[in-house]
This record gives structure tokens, C-alpha cells and sequence, in this order.
């Protein structure tokens, strides 16, 4: 069988814990951006116009995917449509550089209730659903992920962070009423994207890291809407990834609790500690990205053999890609899952 026969079943394997052929190789998109402008080219397709056209993003986001460079296509390639949709203003960057928040909807924590649930049947919000359904359409057998902003980025994105994260402490009921709100959202959200073909979720949730939070206000607001999160879509699709960023040491035992089918993590985390603390998920990581952009083969396939010798379940990017990185440099992990895989 060759990659395109073998995709989607890998991955879904691999989440549920079942024994696989070989370890599954992807980067889902959202945060986890998966292009760059070499991978533009191979399809003369560039940012930002596939931001705002389904017939680009798709004809972009499966680039990587037919290129054999990854299991898995993804849709968006950034974290801010969500944001933008519920009121924030939004830069769509250029072709190296993606989208940012450029204002906030809201100034404070307290004014949640003049929000606006995302609109599903316009802008952006559209873009990505229509992108999904073509990509599906396209590629019947890819392992194809939806992406959502994780609760407390999505919040972070609509209040700012130095605000948000005082709010949390000096306000905690409208900051739990922002979060509830959030959370539904991202559930409607979500919901649609598996409606539309997505037969996985991705949920990126950097500002959520216990650094940031520590436990306590981890397991008080980051914890509870993931889960919820999880809980929601895990029974739609074939599996939820929850990557968080930064150490996870201090929010072990609130890893335990979560409800994911698998925990992305950033090339700070000890592959090996975290098994031992967090036992029974699946851990998917955490290649670094930046000696991916600087690309010295050696290194980066050192790190790739390093990650599968400590029983990584999937084997990815740490976060998202650099877009000057070099197409060579993103090869090594598919060719480095291969090589394993035929060793076995």
C-alpha cells in the first residue's frame, strides 16, 4: 500500500492505541502550520489569498500531503479565525508570514457578553468548512484534521493577554462566563468542521501552558474547557490532539485528567519524563522546529531517532513551521519513520 491508501487508518490506529505498520508522521495546521514557502511553491499557491479562498487553501493545505511529506492534511494555517470572526481585528500577513491579531474585541474580561457566536455560514469561518469539504472530496483516503485555537488562546486573542491574565484572578466570574462562551463556540465550530470532512481535531492551545497559568489556574480554566472541548467532538471524529506549549512539568497531574486522544508537545519536554507522568496517552512531538528551519540533516535526523527512541506515538514537528524551511529538512521525518519502520 502506498501513503495515500494508509493515511487516515494509521492515524486513527495510532490515537485508539492499537499496534501500527509504522509510526505516523504529520503536522495537523492551525498552529501547527505545516507550510512553507518552499511547499507554495511546488503548488503555485501562496498566503494570503489562500487564507480567504477554499479552492487555494485546499489546493495549499494538500501540498505537503502529495509531496509524501506528511500523513495528513490540515486547514486553517494560522490561529486567528475565530478571533476574527468574534470581533477582533486581524493582518493577514503575506506569504511568510501569518496572520496576527492587530486589535481586541473586547477590553476587558467583563464585556463577554457583547460577543457574537463565530457566523459558520461567512467569512473565514466559511473559508475553512468549504476548504474541508473539498479536501475530503480530493483526497478521499488523507488523515484530514481540523484545527481549532484552544480555549485560552481564542480568549487571548479577543481580550489582551496582559489583561487577560491579571482577569483571571481579580474578575474570575466573567472570566469563567468569557471561557464558557468560548468553549461553545469552539464547540459549534468544531462540530461543523467534522461535518464538512475533517475525520480528525487538532486543538492548539499555547496560551494555556501550565508556565503561563501554573496548576491551579491551569486546572481551573485551562483543564475544564478542553475537556469539554474533548468530551464535545470525540465522538464525532476519529480523534482530538490537544498540543499545549512550553514545560509541562508543573501541570503533570492535570494531563492526567485530560480527555484528549493524544498530547502534542514542544521540543522543551522531556519525551520520556512525560510518559512516566502522564501514562496511558498517546504522545505525539516534538521535533524542534528551529533546527528544522536551520537545516543540518545530521541534526535533524538525530532528533527525529531521539523522539521515536523514547516511544513518541507520532512523530511531528514541535510547532509550527518556519516558512523559510527547506523542503529537504521536513523530508527527514517521513524518511526517518520509514527507515524505522523497515529496521522492525
Amino acid at each position: 500500500m502506498n501513503q495515500q491508501d494508509t493515511s487516515a487508518a494509521l492515524l486513527a490506529s495510532t490515537l485508539h492505541g492499537e499496534k501500527c505498520c509504522r509510526v505516523p508522521c504529520i503536522c495537523p495546521g492551525g498552529m501547527m502550520n505545516m507550510l512553507t514557502v518552499d511547499a507554495m511553491d511546488l503548488c503555485d499557491t501562496y498566503w494570503p489569498e489562500a487564507h480567504r479562498d477554499p479552492v487555494l487553501m485546499a489546493r495549499l493545505a494538500a501540498a505537503p500531503f502529495t509531496a509524501g511529506l506528511f500523513d495528513n492534511i490540515g486547514v486553517p494555517f494560522c490561529m486567528t479565525v475565530e478571533a476574527e470572526s468574534m470581533g477582533s481585528a486581524v493582518d493577514l500577513g503575506d506569504r511568510q508570514t501569518e496572520p496576527r491579531v492587530t486589535a481586541y474585541a473586547l477590553s476587558s474580561v467583563e464585556q463577554w457578553e457583547s460577543l457574537s457566536p463565530m457566523a459558520l455560514d461567512r467569512g473565514r469561518a466559511k473559508v475553512v468548512l468549504d476548504a474541508l469539504s473539498l479536501i475530503r472530496t480530493q483526497h478521499p483516503q488523507a488523515a484530514v484534521i481540523g484545527n481549532l485555537t484552544g480555549p485560552m488562546s481564542l480568549a487571548s486573542s479577543l481580550v489582551d493577554a496582559n489583561v487577560f491574565y491579571k482577569e483571571l484572578r481579580k474578575k474570575p466570574q466573567a472570566a469563567h462566563a468569557l471561557m464558557d462562551f468560548v468553549t461553545d463556540t469552539l464547540i459549534a465550530f468544531g462540530q461543523a468542521q467534522i461535518q464538512a470532512g475533517a475525520e480528525f481535531i487538532a486543538i492548539s492551545d499555547p496560551s494555556g501552558t501550565g508556565e503561563i497559568l501554573g496548576p491551579r489556574l491551569f486546572a481551573e480554566y485551562a483543564l475544564p474547557c478542553l475537556n469539554r472541548l474533548c468530551q464535545a467532538l470525540r465522538p464525532l471524529c476519529q480523534g482530538v490532539i490537544v498540543h499545549i506549549c512550553g514545560q509541562l512539568r508543573a501541570v503533570y497531574p492535570q494531563l492526567s485528567q485530560l480527555e484528549s486522544d493524544a498530547i502534542s508537545v514542544d521540543a522543551a519536554v522531556n519525551l520520556e519524563k512525560l510518559r512516566e507522568n502522564v501514562p496511558g496517552k498517546v504522545i505525539m512531538g516534538n521535533v524542534s522546529t528551529f533546527a528544522l528551519a536551520a537545516g543540518k540533516s545530521d541534526t535533524i535526523h538525530s532528533l527525529c531517532r531521539g523522539c521515536l527512541r523514547s516511544g513518541v506515538d507520532i512523530l511531528a514537528p514541535a510547532c509550527g513551521l518556519g516558512t523559510t524551511t527547506a523542503l529537504s529538512s521536513i523530508r527527514i521525518l517521513m524518511e526517518t519513520v520509514k527507515e524505522a519502520s523497515d529496521a522492525n
